[in-house]
């Protein structure tokens, strides 16, 4: 199983050393001006760019997923497995498809605008696609379930004794919530915005479906590397780069949980 992960990443290690050749082809010498020309602005704008817009799904996704899975937590064990059921829903139909049904949605002929329209509230369609939002509202809706179901797990798990102690001693829902509730499903929160932070960092369908030529992000780049400009050893110098900039990210986050964490135990 190990030859499964750690191989193709290898294989990416090697090439982003390479050459490219006139016609596509890879050429075996070894350089680093694919990593220099990482530096280029232009690739410094996506780079951040991209960050921005993981980080707001990212946060949106814990806005949307924790009330949603908490509201799934305090339902009847027969009816959470309907909801857990329509959560995972959306995993059963091909990505494409599901990107290209919010297109027929947000379009400017599209269901939003046209029942707008008709109720006379608006007299031109709004721009409600190929842009930031459409991009943004795109990422939280696909990954959601990944925020969702770690939170719902850390919500099942958490001890209840423990918030019914505090009603007795007369914390209100909402002290309840933050002092025990939060606390005790920190580790769900933390899976959760791991799995769709890494997801969405990456992800291309999305901002090419939804985002049109308004929206490059860096894994826009890394497929057009690949598959358009044939340049398959920049195409994986980038993909290294963005994996070890993932790989720092995440844990610099989880060292500010961890200190977080201490922080709270002293007080």
């Amino acid at each position: 199983m190990g030859a499964l992960f750690v191989l193709p990443m290898l294989m990416i290690a090697i090439l982003s050393f390479l050459k490219r050749g006139t016609y596509g082809q890879v050429v075996y010498e070894f350089t680093l001006n694919n990593y220099i020309r990482i530096f280029d602005p232009l690739y410094g704008q996506i780079f951040g760019d991209t960050l921005v817009v993981a980080v707001l799904t990212t946060v949106f996704s814990i806005l949307c997923g924790y009330p949603l899975a908490y509201y799934i937590s305090r339902l009847e064990k027969s009816t959470q497995q309907i909801w857990l059921l329509l959560v995972m829903i959306p995993f059963w139909i091909n990505f494409l498809v599901r990107s290209y049904a919010w297109v027929i949605i947000l379009r400017s002929q599209g269901v939003i605008n046209t029942f707008l329209q008709s109720l006379g509230i608006i007299s031109e369609p709004l721009p409600l696609l190929y842009n930031s939002g459409s991009v943004l509202l795109g990422m939280v809706y696909t990954l959601l379930p990944f925020m969702v179901l770690p939170i719902y797990v850390s919500l099942e798990q958490m001890d209840r004794r423990k918030l019914e102690a505090a009603y007795d001693l007369g914390a209100t829902p909402w002290k309840a919530f933050w002092h025990v509730t939060l606390p005790m499903t920190k580790t769900g929160v933390v899976t959760g915005s791991i799995l769709v932070f890494v997801s969405s960092i990456g992800m291309f369908v999305v901002p090419d479906v939804m985002g049109g030529a308004k929206s490059a992000l860096i894994g826009n780049v890394i497929q057009n590397q690949f598959l358009s400009a044939r340049d398959w050893p920049f195409g994986s110098a980038l993909s290294i780069v963005l994996m070890l900039l993932s790989m720092l990210l995440i844990l610099l986050y989880f060292r500010a949980t961890k200190a977080s964490e201490t922080k709270e135990g002293s007080a």
